[in-house]
């Protein structure tokens, strides 16, 4: 890996207007549409996914009896997502980005069904995992195809759009879900999704193959790393041992949490660029902020639909709507950072989302007490994910600038494992936390007069998650090289 930029003496010209419509110049621009409305479509599947699954989790979680499990059937998508972000990282690098691609979508799709059919929380958790591992291939093979297909003057933008992607599903998938959810039950939303599956497969497999598929010429010359596919199944099972561990607090637990950090420290050190632990300046900062705000973030906003049924009453509908203006503020704070004047002010851009973060994840837990109320969350969380789409669309698109084509698909890796591995530990952390301080018991409660509500236990989960946002403020101030 290495820290050598593109072109670093082109920094003003990398983002573009998005509105600009000259054909060459745009997104969606002649030599561009068709490329760009194909992957967008494999986003947006993506997208619909997590907002309506994200509604239904909470009524499949207690009907399968697993509430003291819930954080486990999120962080075992996020656990085998790292062996997938790998693995398509050197299949891309390798033999271009269509073959990843296609199994990735395919395997997101199985996951789903699996988890649909499920009997038990762990068959779940199961699906999880097996969709999991798509949407690992799917992600890291998306960041080759703009490597390769756009150049650097558009990623800005097609990050946007990738975040635009998310505001339709932001606002229909909870209305949808839930309702599917409360009419016929919460396996029809898993089962439901895969037959979208065949519209972003048909959009984007052509264009992925006439513009961005094949190796390139130094990549066909380097031979498979199978040191990195070991260090890769090291970090997936160092992580689902973690993981286990945190969900079954017994004594003997130490074991698979201290077998699972022994895989999983030397794993992560050989696989992410070095000195990102000591946030070194340049890529390896970038690497680390990803994480850590992916991890603050997605291990706050895992808990708000459950916090939001168990401890206020709400229906899993209006708990996922909670969450439904956050993917319209996530959009303008992705576009916000694609306008051309902000460019030499990105880092700044950073911080300032990072900190929205920060007051969003710390400000959340104000529901808990019932004289607050309700739709504070949804106010809060929409100036979080306004950070977010600043912070995560920025560290994309400082990724690809500092990264040369032929280690692409390797630094798109090293930066979607930061993520996926935040995640994971996050959800085990926060998830332990939730279990020690009573959280299991809230399987059947709806409100707080029915003897289940545990609010101490969403608190710790919310107060662990600020920590680490706090931490990444600091981060932000490292990413210039």
């Amino acid at each position: 890996m290495t820290s050598r930029p593109l072109d670093s003496s082109r920094a003003a010209d990398v983002a573009p207007d998005p509105l600009d419509t000259r054909p060459e110049e745009s997104v969606l621009g002649r030599s561009h549409r068709a490329l760009s409305i194909g992957i967008v479509s494999v986003v947006l599947l993506i997208a619909f996914e997590a907002t309506a699954v994200g509604t239904a989790m909470p009524v499949a979680a207690r009907e399968l009896n697993g509430v003291a499990s819930y954080a486990f059937a999120f962080s075992a998508f996020f656990t085998t997502s790292l062996f997938g972000m790998v693995v398509a990282g050197q299949w891309a690098d390798r033999r271009g980005p269509l073959g990843p691609v296609t199994l990735g979508i395919l395997s997101f799709g199985a996951g789903l069904v699996v988890s649909g059919l499920a009997g038990t929380m762990w068959v779940f958790v199961l699906g999880r995992a097996v969709q999991g591992l798509g949407g690992g291939l799917v992600i890291v093979a998306l960041y080759v195809v703009i490597g390769r297909a756009y150049p650097e003057r558009l990623r800005p933008s097609i990050m946007a759009a990738f975040a635009a992607s998310w505001v339709v599903p932001s606002v229909v998938g909870p209305l949808v879900s839930g309702t599917v959810t409360e009419q016929l039950g919460w396996r029809w939303v898993f089962l439901g999704i895969p037959v979208i599956v065949l519209l972003p497969l048909a959009l984007a497999l052509p264009e992925i193959r006439r513009r961005a598929s094949g190796p390139t010429e130094e990549g066909a010359s380097r031979a498979a790393d199978p040191r990195r596919i070991r260090l890769a199944l090291a970090v997936s099972l160092g992580a689902g041992l973690f993981q286990y561990a945190a969900q079954d607090l017994r004594r003997l637990s130490v074991v698979p949490a201290a077998l699972g950090l022994a895989l999983l420290v030397p794993a992560v050190l050989g696989l992410l660029p070095p000195g990102t632990w000591r946030s070194a300046r340049g890529l390896p900062s970038v690497v680390l902020l990803r994480g850590v705000a992916s991890g603050a973030f997605i291990g706050a906003e895992s808990f708000i639909p459950l916090m939001l049924v168990t401890e206020r009453g709400l229906s899993p509908t209006w708990a996922g709507y909670s969450l439904a203006a956050g993917g319209l503020t996530w959009a303008a704070g992705s576009w916000v950072q694609s306008r051309p004047r902000f460019e030499r002010h990105r880092e700044r851009l950073v911080t300032f989302g990072m900190t929205l973060v920060v007051l969003a994840i710390a400000g959340v837990p104000a529901v808990l007490v019932e004289t607050v109320p309700v739709w504070t969350v949804a106010v809060v969380w929409a100036f979080g994910c306004f950070g977010m789409g600043l912070v995560i669309a920025s560290t994309s698109v400082l990724l690809l600038k500092l990264s040369p084509p032929h280690e692409a698909g390797a630094n798109s890796a090293a930066l979607q494992i930061s993520d996926g591995l935040a995640n994971a530990l996050l959800l085990a952390v926060a998830g332990a936390a939730f279990a020690t301080l009573g959280g299991g018991t809230v399987a059947h409660a709806a409100t707080t007069a029915s003897g289940g509500s545990h609010p101490a236990a969403f608190a710790a989960v919310f107060a662990i998650a600020a920590l680490l946002a706090l931490g990444g403020i600091q981060v932000t101030r490292r990413l210039r090289a």
